[in-house]
């Protein structure tokens, strides 16, 4: 079975929709810097979509009164986008597998921050998109994708996950196409956000597409509940396992998670040269130029693989000095 890449949704800090998200990365444009929305409460530098949810919501035609979580309306933004980009025939059966960590946390936060103080304050609905399947089902309704619909919330491997249950939903019949990636929205527990999502579907003869979804594989070495084992055995396994199933003996360029952690970078770094030996292809992070979206990351970063297939490129390193010695 071939599964096609025909449709793609992109919000993060280097700008909303494939064009000007292109147009950043080819001038090497980072959106990493101090936060300008109102009621940040962090000082340091964030990858930062630079609309308020007013704004937001006025882009998509959503009326300020069904008060959406900001992790909603990165979702419906990227997704539609994915949607009319695909051009998607009618009677397709279409499913949603989304992605996401925190959920409507943004508007939760501020309900908390008053009722701690006196249980009568506090508006109630701040709460109701708290649960992360508010964003998918808003995601769905938005979008008009009536079939499947899955929320996926493995921190941040989810929305890979989200595009690894799309492939296995294509595989197994239960729909003609999926719109799969994830949204994560910037709050006081997390520092960055955007949105990714991909529309999957059966190759067929003189269809346009992007690329294939090629291989894919998910892996966990049970190490530590957020930290990489030092010999990469995860990130090792995830990506011999993509490479087996997909048959290829030659890989042009490999987006890595770097996170610009010391335990990411140096488990990754040696996941790759235990998978690759003394050939490790070029590499590169592209949370320079995004941060890091959390659950949304898997699903920017297939965008941003997918232009990088269509356009030829290679992306750089933005904020990278010196490598860890080892």
């Amino acid at each position: 079975m071939s599964i096609a890449v025909c449709g793609i949704g992109i919000v993060s800090a280097i700008g909303i929709g494939a064009g000007e998200t292109l147009g950043n990365l080819r001038t090497g444009r980072s959106g990493i810097g101090k936060p300008t929305l109102p009621g940040s409460a962090v000082g340091v530098p964030v990858g930062e979509v630079k609309r308020d949810n007013a704004a937001l919501g006025e882009l998509l035609g959503i009326p300020e009164r069904e008060h959406p979580s900001r992790t909603a309306l990165l979702g419906m933004a990227a997704a539609a986008q994915a949607v009319a980009d695909a051009a998607i025939p009618a009677g397709a059966r279409v499913a949603l597998v989304s992605g996401t960590s925190v959920g409507g946390m943004d508007l939760t936060e501020n309900f908390y921050r008053d009722f701690r103080t006196d249980k009568a304050k506090g508006r109630l609905r701040d709460v109701a998109g708290h649960d992360c399947a508010d964003s998918t089902q808003r995601i769905a309704r938005y979008c008009g994708i009536g079939g499947y619909t899955a929320t996926v919330s493995t921190a941040c491997s989810s929305a890979a996950n989200a595009i690894v249950t799309g492939a296995l939903l294509l595989g197994s019949g239960m729909a003609d196409y999926v719109v799969a990636g994830g949204t994560d929205a910037l709050c006081r527990f997390t520092l960055n956000e955007g949105a990714g999502y991909l529309v999957l579907t059966h190759e067929r003869p003189g269809m346009r597409t992007y690329c294939r979804l090629a291989g894919y594989a998910n892996a966990n070495d049970a190490y530590h509940q957020t930290a990489s084992s030092q010999t990469g055995e995860g990130a090792y396994r995830a990506m011999a396992g993509a490479l087996a199933q997909s048959g290829l003996r030659c890989v042009d360029y490999i987006n890595v998670h770097g996170t610009a952690t010391p335990n990411n970078d140096l488990t990754e770094g040696t996941a790759l040269r235990r998978l690759f030996g003394g050939q490790v292809p070029p590499f590169s992070s592209t949370k320079g130029y995004t941060g890091h979206a959390l659950a949304a990351a898997g699903g920017i970063e297939a965008v941003l693989a997918v232009l990088a297939i269509t356009h030829g490129l290679r992306y750089g390193n933005p904020g990278f000095a010196e490598p860890i010695p080892e």
